[in-house]
């Protein structure tokens, strides 16, 4: 069976830094109960509405696609969410979704470094695994990579190299200290989604938790389509944790099984790539860092 696609308040939540990376659906919720104990706030009108409101309502009527979301913590089951998606023949959100807490440039909340990792040590070893068996193997003439929304480190296999793996991100003192890397680029694709690379320049794209940022996501799906080799891999991985202030309305207001489909989304209206899978790669469901992986293949004719 196919399944259908589906600054006031800073006081309130001083107990959470907002530069701090925390559960998303935790700020929904701790946000949710402050709005229903103040009467007089003005919010963005997404924050309010999206609270507890799954987008899948928009899509799917009372059918068995709601048992693979009910089940979504069961592995086996995350996979079948992208299978056969009846997918609406337009872009389903508005620009709204995309909206963020806090609207600042990301350069300057990224502006100091970081050397922390915003997963715990079991995801990811969890997404290390994972890597060592989609990568190309290492040192493999002519294979080139691309990390996007990079950092000071990628989580690659320990010793993997390529002769070129080049890093995007927001902070250079974080890229210049991630020693997989052998060139990188400092750029905020929320401001300026265009790759600076050239066509068909690689073979893998990775994506480690922070597809949730992007507030231009089809622009951004549409240059990695535009990078990737014919039947190069694109890998968009994410858990349950982020910067919530900067993490897109959509996101912070939907849980783990609709953050799947709205990945897939991406991939599938971006266009000129092949159907989007999703695998769990939780290695420890409900005592450790969830974490999952939508994927997909730019197809060889594009």
């Amino acid at each position: 069976m196919a399944n259908r696609f589906p600054n006031i308040l800073q006081n309130k939540f001083s107990s959470i830094h907002p530069k701090a990376s925390i559960s998303c659906f935790t700020s929904a919720q701790l946000l949710s109960r402050t709005l229903k104990g103040s009467r007089n706030l003005r919010v963005p009108r997404r924050l309010v509405l999206g609270i507890g409101v799954s987008f899948w309502a928009q899509f799917m009527n009372m059918s068995a696609s709601n048992s693979i979301i009910a089940s979504a913590r069961t592995k086996g089951s995350v996979q079948q969410i992208l299978e056969n998606v009846e997918w609406p023949e337009q872009f389903p959100f508005k620009d709204e979704d995309f909206q963020r807490f806090d609207e600042t440039s990301d350069l300057v909340f990224y502006e100091s470094p970081r050397f922390v990792t915003h997963i715990d040590d079991p995801a990811i070893a969890a997404l290390t695994k994972y890597y060592k068996e989609a990568f190309p193997p290492s040192n493999t003439p002519g294979v080139a990579l691309l990390d996007m929304c990079s950092s000071w480190v990628s989580h690659f296999p320990a010793g993997y190299k390529q002769a070129r793996i080049a890093g995007m991100g927001l902070n250079e003192e974080e890229l210049k200290a991630n020693k997989v890397l052998t060139e990188y680029v400092v750029q905020d694709l929320n401001t300026n989604p265009k790759l600076p690379f050239e066509d068909n320049s690689f073979d893998v794209i990775t994506n480690v938790v922070s597809v949730d940022y992007l507030t231009k996501p089809i622009q951004v799906f549409k240059e990695m389509h535009r990078v990737l080799k014919p039947g190069g891999k694109a890998i968009m991985s994410f858990s349950n944790r982020c910067f919530w202030t900067k993490a897109i309305s959509i996101w912070t207001s939907t849980g783990d099984a609709d953050h799947v489909m709205i990945v897939g989304a991406y991939f599938h209206y971006a266009g000129g790539f092949e159907p989007p899978q999703a695998v769990d790669i939780s290695p420890n469901p409900g005592r450790s860092d969830p974490m999952y992986i939508v994927h997909s293949r730019k197809l060889a004719t594009a």
